[in-house]
């Protein structure tokens, strides 16, 4: 089992599967912030292996795992699927940001690329496959795995018509959203809040930015936070959570009488905050607004952090969460975001250097997040109720445990 190393949403997601298939011995593998969510969740997995699918030694581990194992699973790492192609493995790949992929070539190209993929050896097959961009990777990905599990997301169903090409498609299934079922189920809504507002900045962490390297955005929150406790009486304690706060990155930031706890919380001992603290702020994540949903709270969205969070938040602009979302674009009204992943979070991180060493660009971040802020804190609980409910029947589909039991051909996993 392995997943993405991006941010915490496809590691997330790995655990919320791995937890349906309790029944069987499930080896994680994989390196850098998917492994460190991996071992601050180590219960959802038998075993736990770390390392770097690139490296010698890496490789040699995985290969070896592979032929051993009835069963690969993968959350949008597509080399896994590769590697387990070549030594034809029954894969499934899940991925909760289908209609997100670009490409820049046909899509027959890629399916012709997939066809004669060598099978000598993984590296023969990575060769074959190096021409495709990272996005294009994975849609061969999904060409090459033996059953992909889709999350419900604007333009999905379009794409997998796409994928399936001619003649009826047996092998993509459409689901709800990817998350830990049963861990919502424990989280209680109507426990006391210990927190006045909770700050979910996810995991940061992916190919571009890093705690230490193109890290603007990180260190805009800090900045901003003591800001937060003094301009919001009502915020007297708040907790923040997320992938920078890890590895002894812990900290508490004081102001105005005010506290605020910035933490790496385990998956299941954040989402009782999420249940039951009054507000909650995070950054647009879809695993993270999907748990959220599940539980009836509505978040206020952040500024974006990388590429993805721009298309995940245009896609949803006809929700209440779309629209109200706070947006580097309220500070820079005309600044054009590149419509690339890279090149569009690579110009996010120099906004957010930007606004942080200039003071008149940031006393308008903080005045134009006030203003998302205070109209987010305004919206009655019918409001909220109705804004999840939105979001619900945009991102709703059949339930994760029921697709997994019609391809694992078993009993209904959990």
């Amino acid at each position: 089992m392995g997943a993405q190393n991006c941010g915490f949403g496809p590691v997330s997601e790995l655990v919320a599967v791995s937890r349906l298939l309790s029944g069987h011995e499930r080896v994680f593998v994989g390196d850098g912030v998917a492994a460190v969510f991996a071992r601050r969740n180590a219960d959802a997995f038998d075993e736990i292996r770390e390392a770097d699918g690139a490296t010698g030694a890496g490789s040699e581990l995985i290969d070896d795992l592979l032929k051993t194992s009835d069963q690969v699973v993968s959350v949008m790492d597509a080399a896994l699927v590769v590697r387990a192609a070549v030594v034809c493995r029954p894969v499934i790949l899940v991925d909760s940001l289908l209609s997100f992929w670009q490409t820049g070539r046909p899509l027959a190209g890629i399916r012709e690329l997939c066809a004669s993929l060598p099978r000598s050896s993984y590296a023969d097959a990575a060769r074959h496959l190096g021409g495709l961009s990272p996005h294009e990777h994975v849609i061969a990905a999904h060409l090459l795995a033996t059953h992909s599990v889709v999350q419900n997301f604007p333009g999905v169903p379009r794409r997998m018509a796409e994928l399936a090409g001619p003649g009826p498609d047996r092998t993509m299934h459409l689901t709800g959203p990817v998350v830990d079922a049963e861990g919502l189920r424990q989280a209680p809504g109507d426990a006391e809040p210990a927190w006045d507002l909770l700050v979910n900045v996810g995991g940061f962490k992916n190919f571009l930015l890093d705690f230490d390297v193109n890290d603007d955005y990180v260190r805009l929150l800090h900045r901003w936070l003591p800001d937060l406790l003094r301009d919001w009486a009502r915020f007297r304690r708040v907790l923040v959570c997320g992938g920078p706060f890890g590895e002894h990155r812990e900290r508490t930031v004081s102001a105005a009488g005010r506290r605020a706890d910035c933490r790496f919380l385990p998956q299941r001992e954040l989402l009782p905050h999420v249940a039951s603290t009054p507000d909650y702020f995070l950054a647009p994540g879809l695993t993270a607004l999907h748990e959220s949903l599940a539980l009836g709270q509505l978040p206020l969205a952040l500024h974006e952090q990388h590429y993805a969070h721009v298309f995940t938040v245009r896609r949803l602009d006809g929700t209440r969460f779309g629209r109200d979302a706070a947006r580097f674009a309220d500070v820079l009204p005309g600044h054009r975001i590149p419509e690339d992943d890279y090149a569009g979070t690579t110009a996010l991180v120099g906004l957010a250097g930007r606004i942080r060493r200039d003071d008149d660009l940031y006393a308008r971040f903080r005045r134009t997040f006030n203003e998302r802020i205070e109209h987010y804190i305004a919206l009655t609980p019918a409001q909220r109720s109705q804004g999840v409910g939105e979001l619900r029947d945009v991102l709703g589909g059949e339930p994760l445990p029921s697709v997994l039991a019609r391809i694992l051909g078993h009993r209904r996993p959990g």
